[in-house]
């Protein structure tokens, strides 16, 4: 089984001293302990190092960038990552069509995320945003005990 890793399980994974970083990979242990296949969308890859870059620097942590990247290497390397963004315009009546729907609850990044899902056949997303949980065919995986439970 595919499951796509949004930006909140990503960021959590990437920074040690964030909020997310141990139900991140508490998370990302339990997929591969389950056998799952994780997918990272460029979409998310490049909201998540935008992030926690932000955050870094907002916080005067500059020098802690370069291992940032590093990081990104290792969890979503350039060879793994599935390259949605070029799908855009073809997708972008719909995402718009799911912002709608949501009244604004998906943000457009969301939304792409959901299309991507739905393109590849990937039915499960791990993430930390319960706003994902109003998309009825996508199973959200928040934590460790929702990889080996079924919704």
């Amino acid at each position: 089984m595919q499951v796509a890793i949004d930006s909140s399980v990503l960021v959590g994974l990437l920074n040690p001293n964030d909020l997310w970083h141990a139900q991140a990979l508490g998370l990302r242990d339990a997929l591969l302990t389950a056998g799952m296949a994780v997918v990272y969308f460029d979409c998310v890859v490049a909201e998540a190092i935008s992030t926690a870059a932000r955050r870094l620097h907002e916080k005067g942590r500059e020098t802690d960038v370069q291992e940032l990247l590093k990081q990104l290497e290792t969890h979503a390397p350039h060879d793994l990552i599935t390259w949605v963004l070029p799908d855009v315009p073809r997708l972008y009546r719909e995402v718009l069509e799911i912002i709608r729907t949501s009244s604004g609850e998906l943000n457009f990044n969301d939304a792409l995320i959901v299309l991507a899902c739905r393109e590849r056949s990937v039915s499960a997303l791990a993430s930390f945003d319960p706003d994902f949980d109003q998309v009825s065919w996508l199973r959200r995986i928040g934590t460790p005990t929702d990889v080996t439970t079924r919704s």
